[in-house]
C-alpha cells in the first residue's frame, strides 16, 4: 500500500529534505570557490594559514568548520521530530 501523500510528514520531510539540499550546493559553492579561486595562482604566490595553502584551509578546513555549524543552527531552529509509526495506532 502506498502512502497518503496528503500526511503532514511529507511535507515536513521534503521541506527538511530541500534545506539539506540546499546545505550541500552552499557547501559545495563555499569549496569551489575558495580552492579555485584562490588556488588558481602560482604555488610560489601562495599565502599559508597554519601551515597550510590558504585556499585548503579556507575551502576544506575552515569550510567544514562553517558546516558543521550551520548544520547544528538548522537542525535546532528547523528541523521538527515526527512520528514514524502510522497515526492509527495500527499494532500487527
Amino acid at each position: 500500500m502506498l502512502p497518503d501523500n496528503k500526511d503532514y510528514r511529507f511535507r515536513i520531510a521534503n521541506r527538511e529534505a530541500l534545506i539539506g539540499v540546499g546545505l550541500a550546493i552552499f557547501n559545495f559553492l563555499w569549496w569551489f570557490g575558495f580552492a579555485y579561486g584562490m588556488g588558481s595562482e602560482s604555488p610560489q604566490e601562495y599565502e599559508y594559514v597554519f601551515g597550510l595553502p590558504a585556499w585548503f584551509f579556507y575551502s576544506c578546513v575552515l569550510g567544514f568548520v562553517v558546516m558543521v555549524v550551520l548544520v547544528w543552527i538548522v537542525v535546532k531552529l528547523w528541523f521538527v521530530e515526527v512520528p514514524f509509526d502510522e497515526e492509527g495506532g495500527n499494532d500487527e
